[in-house]
């Protein structure tokens, strides 16, 4: 919970890959909070209220994965929009002439998009979760100690370099609205 919030509110994208983790974890787990509080949150190595929010927080986000039916597969709704709103930021800098240098990384970035999304079979909704969805398969990749191929490595490091890059323009907008708000 606490890494979730910081994530939360610095990096856009790895709080997306970090929520992504944690629904995975409490498949893993078969949604049981009790092994959950046995296994995991004593990782955290935390106590007091700290504590009882964090296992209140995973018990929040089982029984949200399972009003959502979404536990087998699937993501939050909360955390698919999230990634809808870096698609419709990302929207909105390709239309905008002054971002150049965010159209540049992005057309760098287009042919593996591409090659990722044909060999995906055009599931994804959008080019931003496209991203995501290669670099958090990526990861589950190393944890199963499998071989990575040079092209793959390639195609992560453009994706992580275009969804920092995103992030960071979110931050802005964020912070932007935030000043706005206080005005």
């Amino acid at each position: 919970m606490i890494i979730a919030k910081e994530k939360r509110q610095t990096n856009i994208v790895e709080y997306i890959l970090y929520m992504w983790q944690v629904e995975d974890l409490i498949r893993a787990y078969q949604f049981d909070m009790e092994a959950i509080k046995k296994n995991v949150i004593p990782q955290y190595n935390m106590s007091g209220d700290i504590l009882h929010e964090t296992i209140a927080w995973y018990d929040n986000l089982i029984e949200m994965m399972t009003l959502e039916q979404i536990k087998e597969k699937g993501h939050l709704q909360v955390i698919t929009n999230l990634v809808n709103d870096l698609h419709r930021l990302h929207n909105e800098l390709i239309a905008t002439q002054k971002e150049i240098a965010y159209q540049h990384i992005y057309t760098a970035t287009l042919p593996f998009i591409n090659e990722f999304d044909r060999k995906t079979g055009k599931k994804l909704s959008n080019e931003i979760e496209l991203c995501l969805t290669g670099i958090y398969s990526n990861f589950l990749l190393k944890l199963q100690q499998k071989e990575i191929s040079k092209g793959t490595e390639e195609a992560i490091k453009a994706f992580s370099t275009y969804l920092a890059f995103l992030s960071a323009k979110y931050h802005e907008e964020q912070e932007a609205e935030k000043t706005q708000s206080n005005e």
